[in-house]
């Protein structure tokens, strides 16, 4: 198969368009024929060796988390799916080597969900990392209808994201993003604030008697200022803070759970839930999807098609 691989740590130049052998699979693995994988910002992180620390990672390492694509074969035990099944996946496994952008991955029916019939290939495959964070996050404080929700970095692929779920929730929702993104949130039915200084007031402004809840996807005393508004100091989660635990909220590194996958995709076909795909590149052009990524400037997913 073909495949995106680095044999060494490195920026977007040490990525390669290779032949590498299928992979093998699992008693309870199905093999999928990729047909598009997501790009994320952990991917380059890891490339970068950035996560050393924390993750075992082997070389060559093909990297990639997010995949949607069919299933062309099943392990002796993995009895969920059958061959010709639509599926998406956050394919993340205890170490990492073996990941999405190629065209062909061997993925834990653990990790996998059907595949949304509403949403193209490209959308699909934006859906599971970013979509289980919004969807985790939430969860983790609790966020029911009725609840006002502040989220940070709300027009980013996973703020984009949790806005839509929590509205979906029946929570009402205020985003921060730049300006030009303003008109982008409201079509999410979020309430739009600026970044920047004056922020809390701006919020308080919106919201007199506080926030329930608080979203942090961006850092940078997010979870500072999110208490300051919060009517409960310990109902903020962060991706992006690694001192939120001791602030008194709560870090989320997000997990693959077939079961919150699945309610994403119902959401999707419900029409309550969509992926704005902002750019879609070929696989061998990985290290170009990188750069963007890096970049940081992106609204919408970043997509390899295969």
């Amino acid at each position: 198969m073909k495949a995106i691989t680095t044999n060494s740590y490195g920026g977007p130049e040490v990525l390669t368009y290779t032949e590498q052998p299928d992979p093998k699979i699992g008693p309870d693995s199905v093999l999928i024929r990729v047909k598009a994988a997501g790009v994320n910002p952990v991917d380059w992180k890891i490339v970068a060796g950035y996560l050393d620390s924390i993750m075992h990672v082997h070389f060559p390492l093909i990297p990639g988390w997010d995949v949607a694509g069919v299933v062309e074969a099943v392990g002796a035990d993995a009895t969920e799916y059958a061959i010709g099944d639509h599926v998406i996946g956050y394919v993340r496994k205890d170490e990492v080597q073996h990941g999405t952008y190629a065209e062909l991955v061997a993925a834990p029916v653990r990790t996998l969900a059907r595949k949304p019939e509403s949403l193209s290939w490209q959308q699909a495959a934006g859906l599971p990392l970013a979509g289980l964070t919004a969807y985790q996050s939430l969860k983790r404080v609790g966020v029911k209808a009725g609840d006002l929700v502040l989220v940070h970095a709300a027009a980013g692929g996973v703020g984009s994201l949790a806005v839509q779920i929590a509205v979906a929730e029946g929570a009402r929702v205020i985003g921060t993003a730049s300006e030009r993104n303003h008109d982008f949130l409201r079509s999410l039915g979020a309430e739009p604030v600026t970044y920047g200084d004056g922020l809390a007031d701006r919020v308080r402004a919106l919201a007199p008697d506080g926030v329930e809840a608080a979203l942090d996807f961006v850092g940078g005393g997010a979870v500072d200022l999110s208490q300051e508004v919060l009517k409960d100091r310990g109902r903020v989660v962060s991706i992006a803070d690694g001192e939120v635990g001791a602030k008194g909220g709560h870090m989320v590194w997000v997990r693959p759970d077939s079961a919150d996958l699945t309610a994403l995709a119902i959401l999707a076909d419900a029409g309550k839930l969509t992926v704005p795909v902002e750019t879609v590149l070929p696989l061998s052009e990985a290290a170009e999807a990188f750069r963007i990524s890096q970049a940081g400037r992106t609204r919408g997913k970043i997509i390899l098609e295969v």
